[in-house]
């Protein structure tokens, strides 16, 4: 990925993060934590019958100059580019979500980091049971985010996320360590825009985190969550974007 006109600085005050910028765990850990809580996970470009852009200069102007937010690729891309102007090492690679009722092909984009020779896997746009910090890429990996619990184990010749979800382990998707260049994800993009068996062309989705819980928006219902309680109350969609996400949705 190559971008001609990030500006770190710029990106700093649009997730408002305040800590340091060295390439070490607590930086990478802040970073994520402060764009989970400040960028959405939202698909108004799918549901306004358009294809979201990849296009690096694009996805700054729509989520930093404009202020809104992103699915996988997008928000995830702007999270490599932050790590690409610090002087993280990192690659993207392919993930296949598991929550469909039959086999997917691998369309989602996580991004993995090296420091100190341990990968990391971090995500800043998988919604609501995604991680809420980088996990450490190791079979049986356990970890507890803020109150949510994730665990990496190996099956077959992937890693699978799964989130603890009522009383069970919940997997989310499966990846590979496998570099993939952003190009790579173009079918995938359109596929996601435009299949009708994809959440993001059934539904209206925003998603967000707090610093204790999730802010989840599916159509007209919004669920709060917070510190374990979860309040759920019908809405407009509109209304509830724009209150809660800072959402001017798509003409």
């Amino acid at each position: 990925m190559t971008v001609s006109d990030f500006s770190l600085s710029v990106y700093i005050n649009r997730i408002g993060y305040s800590g340091k910028t060295h390439t070490d765990l607590t930086t990478l850990t802040a970073l994520m934590r402060a764009q989970l809580q400040s960028v959405p996970f939202e698909n108004t470009e799918v549901q306004a019958g358009r294809i979201p852009s990849l296009v690096p200069e694009e996805i700054i102007a729509k989520i930093v100059t404009q202020g809104r937010g992103g699915y996988c690729y997008e928000v995830n891309g702007l999270f490599a580019m932050a790590l690409s102007a610090i002087g993280f090492e990192w690659y993207f690679a392919g993930a296949r979500p598991m929550f469909y009722p039959s086999r997917r092909p691998k369309t989602h984009l996580v991004v993995i980091v090296t420091i100190e020779g341990k990968k990391y896997l971090c995500d800043t746009g998988f919604g609501g049971y995604g991680l809420r910090e980088p996990i450490l890429v190791e079979d049986e990996e356990t970890a507890e985010q803020n109150g949510d619990r994730f665990r990496l184990h190996v099956q077959g010749d992937e890693y699978v996320l799964s989130s603890w979800v009522n009383g069970e382990w919940a997997p989310q998707y499966g990846f590979a360590l496998t570099p993939q260049e952003w190009i790579e994800f173009s079918l995938a993009n359109y596929f996601n825009a435009t299949h009708p068996d994809t959440i993001f062309t059934q539904k209206k989705l925003a998603i967000m985190q707090t610093a204790t819980g999730r802010k989840i928006l599916v159509n007209d219902t919004l669920k709060v969550i917070e510190n374990g309680v979860t309040e759920e109350i019908t809405v407009k969609y509109n209304e509830a974007a724009a209150h809660h996400f800072g959402l001017t949705l798509a003409d």
